[in-house]
This record gives C-alpha cells, structure tokens and sequence, in this order.
C-alpha cells in the first residue's frame, strides 16, 4: 500500500469541477488541464514512473484524474484535506487560490511520501454501492426532514402537497433498497463481505451494505486503524496535571453515526456486547462513553471478519 521505492518528482493537481490546476515539481511550473477523461489520460502518459501524484478528495470530481493515473500505471495518493489545510497553515500561507493548492499538494507528497498510502482502484461494483448508498442515506434525511414538516401544527392546508412527496421517498427508497440487494448478490467480493458484516451483533442488511460502500478498507487495517478511521479512536486530552476525558475525533462521521445506531442495537440484543456495555458503566464510565467503545468494539470485530485467511 505504500511505495516500493521513495519517487524523484512530485505531482500536486488541485480538482475542480471543469478543470485541474497541476504544479509539477520538477519544472515547478503550473499548469491547467480540462478535468475530462481524454485530457487527463493525455496527462498521465506525460508523467514519469518514479512521480508521485497527489490530489485531494474533491466530491468524487478527482476520479477521473484517479482512473487516469490508475490505467497508466501510475503511483497516486488521495489526501485529506483537513490535513493539507493544516500543512499549508503551518507555512504560514493565508492566501488561497488553486496554484497555491496545487503547489502545496505537491510539497505535502515530498515531505510525507513515506508515510502516505497509494490511492488503490476501486471496483465497478464498490462504485456502484457507494453510489446507492450515499443517495439513500440523503433520502432517507430527506424523507425525515418532510415527515417532521408534516407533523408540525397546522399543515391541513398543505398536507395534500406532502403526501404526495413522502410517497415518492417510499417509493425510490424501496428501489434503492432492491438495486442494493441485487448489486451485491451478483458480486461474489461484496457478497463474501456483506455475509461476514452481518455476521456482526447489531449489524443488518443495510448497516453492512453501507459499511460495506464506505469503510471499502476494512479487513486491509490494524485495530488502531480502523478504529480511528471510523471516528471512533479516543485522543488523548492532557496538559500538565490536568488529564481529561479522552475524546473521538477525525474519521469518517458517516460511518461514525452509522455505528451509533447498531451498537444501540447491540447492546439490547447481545448478551456479550451488553456486558460489555455494562461494565463500563459499573466501572463509572458516562453512558455515552460506554457506547462509543461498543461501537469502536465492533468496528474491530467487523475488521477481523473481512481480514484474508492466512495462507
């Protein structure tokens, strides 16, 4: 997952809707491409094998640049950019435009190459969920959102018109629900992954199908990796004499607040993961804190599920 060799030139390509902005190290001149397959394809038989390319998670506009490198065989990593920010900040840069970020992309993937993952293709199929679950979670807030408005104090006049609209969020929900389970039984990879998921307390068709979209790393990480890349790792909170409750920060929050609601369910159906509840709450841990470790037990659990057989 990480380079073989330490690459020579650094690549920073700052993702736009229509357009990328590469700075290129080894000339460290700037330049700007149409964010399109053909021109990015162009691109990436330009660069040189032992290059570094660097981007940030853009809204998915970075997948074509991504499949680009990908087919040509060459090395990418996708940063987060909560980390690059805090990179360029700590330059002291204040200034912002997209020359800027490139360049900073760049410079990032030089000072941290070796400790940087390269960007790994996912599969059509992993695509596809993650399409399917990402617009059925945004139905479903959707559809609470409506649903609440219908509820609120003197709608009667209105009613007529929401009805209709929460019918329709029925309707496509339950389509999206029947294009999941089809999309996963007929992939043996997603299958394979679902069934261990599920396998899981707590864990359902349509936990597992999300985790399955959009933790796609589970059974490649360590426990301390998994763990924080859920938002579920507990950070230490220290100064001086003062030592403070340790909080969970970072991640993914999706996957954070989807392990919220199966490890509710967890602990009021599996007599393992309940004691477990209980006992921190014996042992004077505040009730949410005692839950946030159940879910950060179980993202472990379903990590070691998904882990390969030893050969």
């Amino acid at each position: 997952m990480t380079p073989s060799s330490s690459p020579r030139f650094f690549i920073g390509c700052d993702v736009g809707k229509a357009h990328v902005v590469v700075f290129d190290s080894r000339t460290r001149q700037t330049s700007i491409l149409d964010n399109s397959p053909a021109a990015l394809a162009a691109f990436a038989a330009t660069l040189c094998d032992d290059c570094l390319v660097v981007c940030e998670a853009t809204g998915r506009y970075e997948a074509a640049l991504l499949d680009a490198l990908a087919q040509a065989g060459r090395s990418a990593h996708r940063a987060d950019a909560r980390k690059v920010k805090a990179f360029i900040r700590s330059y002291g840069t204040l200034g912002k435009t997209d020359a800027i970020d490139a360049e900073a992309l760049a410079r990032y993937g030089q000072e941290r190459h070796p400790l940087l993952r390269l960007w790994q293709p996912e599969t059509a199929a992993r695509q596809q969920l993650h399409a399917l679950v990402t617009t059925r979670h945004s139905l479903v807030a959707d559809r609470t959102a409506w649903s609440n408005r219908a509820k609120a104090p003197a709608t009667a006049a209105i009613d007529s018109f929401i009805q209709p609209v929460l019918a329709c969020f029925e309707t496509q929900i339950a389509a999206i629900d029947a294009a999941i389970a089809a999309l996963i039984a007929g992939d043996a990879a997603l299958h394979r992954c679902v069934t261990a998921l599920r396998t899981v307390a707590g864990i359902g068709a349509h936990t597992a199908a999300a985790l399955a979209a959009l933790m796609p790393e589970l059974g490649q990480l360590d426990r301390r990796q998994a763990a924080a890349l859920a938002g579920l790792a507990p950070h230490p909170n220290q100064s001086g004499a003062s030592n403070r409750y340790r909080r969970t920060r970072g991640g993914r929050p999706e996957v954070k607040r989807l392990m919220f609601m199966a490890a509710m369910a967890a602990v009021r159906h599996d007599p393992g993961l309940r004691q477990f509840h209980h006992r921190l709450i014996a042992a004077g841990k505040k009730p949410i804190v005692a839950l946030v470790a159940v879910m950060r037990k179980m993202i472990v659990i379903c990590n070691a599920r998904l882990r390969p057989a030893p050969a």
